[in-house]
């Protein structure tokens, strides 16, 4: 695949970013797509290797290991360095609904198995995926295809997130009437209200949202099943029921002080600002502004670090970042080989943006938050917390102790926790009576089925806080099986017949 040498002729690049002390000026995308001839180089790095294991998609050591919709990686490479765009992006939407959300905001754990990798910088898959899926709508390839025939079945989805979404496009293709279900006022989900606009366009979002809607999907928006319409009524209006409602219970952290005004979910942060940038007449509170204020993040992935870029542009006095673990290591540890995701020290978009503000990285290792301290007002003025020390017990488990002395009191007006969620929120579960564990929807990969007649569920609601792709893989998974379901046959596709 690509061209036979490319790997040893052309170095990784990847996508061209914004200066960062610039781009904190303002809320749009912090990169630009690649240009038609360098991702034809990119393209061509690509190596002709026996098994491609950036497509494998599973779980090594509890982390994602290759593309979960199992994209055919190689082959699009290769037609992209042979400047056939539109054979490429064919194949590409063979396996991805939405390469245009996973190509900017998926961490891209096909590159850290790409075969590359081994000795060299991996190819720039990720960067490589945008640019056809954006080359696609340019060149105005990408049109409503409207099904050639209906059938007289109606699914309703609940959540419009990227698994309701997914389950949308399929089963719409499949000629059945599908309604989606959105309690916000915007379609999307976490893809709206959940990542900055600075890393995934709203209007990227509602372009493909558009496009579902031409293509004959019906969206019901502003409206809270159990609440503006109970779940007794759709299962009475529907053939068929897919839960796509998302991983939204936040993991708190029930310490002294967590009462004090200023202290909130990362989460809520988030869709407060963006819905404020999308429309001006929704007012920020002032306890989530996060101008002229020290702030903290409390927790070390990918939703903390857009708390980051976010306070950044909203003119923060002082960034801080805690995480549990130590830094990692520029490169992969002896427990950590490939084709496993590579563990190792890197500077996501808003590290970068925060280290040319500040100075330096903002980032704190093995820290615990003791306790918050507020005025007499109520509202939090700092935090305490100590240094941990990571090791292993006798029993060969990690285990955290605190170091005696390394006691420190930090300045905040402002706290973000962003620890995780523990699991879907009960409310629309309960409505339907579906039975779950671990505050996810009981339902087995192979069918996605509840205990509940006709209704299924998928996405985070049923696997847990997960990632972009793994949404996608198992939008299109339930599809497959609801349209058997309903249907007794499918053409969908499915893992199981690919």
């Amino acid at each position: 695949m690509g061209k036979a040498t490319g790997f040893m002729d052309y170095e990784r690049q990847t996508a061209n970013e914004r200066d960062p002390l610039t781009r904190i000026q303002d809320w749009k995308e912090y990169s630009a797509p690649f240009s038609d001839e360098v991702a034809k180089t990119q393209g061509a790095r690509c190596m002709d290797c026996g098994t491609p294991f950036c497509h494998i998609g599973m779980d090594i050591e509890g982390v994602t290991s290759g593309c979960p919709v199992y994209n055919l990686i190689p082959e699009w490479n290769d037609l992209v360095y042979k400047g056939k765009w539109k054979e490429a992006l064919e194949r590409l939407l063979k396996t991805n609904n939405f390469p245009e959300f996973t190509g900017r905001v998926c961490p891209a754990p096909c590159e850290g198995s790409c075969t590359v990798a081994i000795n060299d910088p991996a190819v720039t898959i990720k960067n490589i995926e945008q640019k056809i899926i954006d080359k696609g709508f340019e060149e105005g390839w990408i049109q409503p295809r409207v099904p050639s025939f209906k059938t007289d079945k109606s699914v309703a989805i609940i959540g419009s997130g990227p698994a309701g979404l997914a389950a949308a496009d399929q089963l719409n293709r499949a000629g059945h009437h599908v309604t989606v279900y959105e309690r916000a006022d915007r379609a999307g989900g976490l893809l709206t209200y959940g990542i900055p606009n600075m890393k995934l366009d709203k209007d990227v979002v509602e372009r493909r949202v558009q496009l579902l809607r031409d293509e004959g999907v019906t969206f019901v928006l502003n409206t809270e099943v159990g609440k503006d319409i109970s779940a007794a009524e759709i299962k009475d209006q529907f053939d068929s029921v897919i839960l796509c409602t998302g991983a939204q219970k936040h993991r708190d952290l029930p310490i002294e002080g967590r009462e004090g005004k200023g202290v909130r979910f990362a989460m809520d942060y988030l869709t407060r600002s963006t819905e404020h940038l999308l429309d001006n007449s929704v007012q920020v509170e002032a306890e989530l502004d996060a101008s002229g204020k020290d702030v903290i993040i409390i927790g070390g992935g990918d939703t903390g670090a857009d708390c980051i870029a976010t306070a950044l542009r909203q003119g923060a006095k002082s960034i801080v970042q805690f995480g549990k673990h130590p830094q990692l290591p520029i490169k992969r540890s002896e427990e950590n080989l490939w084709p496993a995701y590579p563990q190792v020290y890197s500077l996501e978009y808003a590290h970068k943006e925060a280290k040319k503000k500040f100075g330096e990285d903002i980032r704190e290792y093995t820290i615990q938050t003791k306790k918050f301290v507020n005025d007499e007002n109520g509202k939090l003025k700092e935090l305490h917390t100590i240094q941990m020390k990571k090791t292993r017990d006798e029993n060969g488990l990690f285990v955290f102790e605190e170091i005696p002395g390394t006691e420190k009191v930090w300045p905040a007006q402002l706290v973000l926790i962003a620890i995780g969620f523990e699991g879907a929120e009960q409310p629309v579960l309960e409505a339907f009576n579906v039975k779950t564990e671990r505050n996810r929807v009981k339902a087995a990969y192979s069918d996605f089925r509840t205990n509940v007649e006709h209704v299924f569920a998928a996405g985070d609601a049923r696997r847990g806080q997960s990632l972009i792709v793994w949404a996608i893989n198992e939008g299109r998974e339930v599809a497959h099986h609801v349209d058997t379901y309903l249907m007794g046959e499918t053409a969908l596709p499915s893992v199981a017949n690919m």
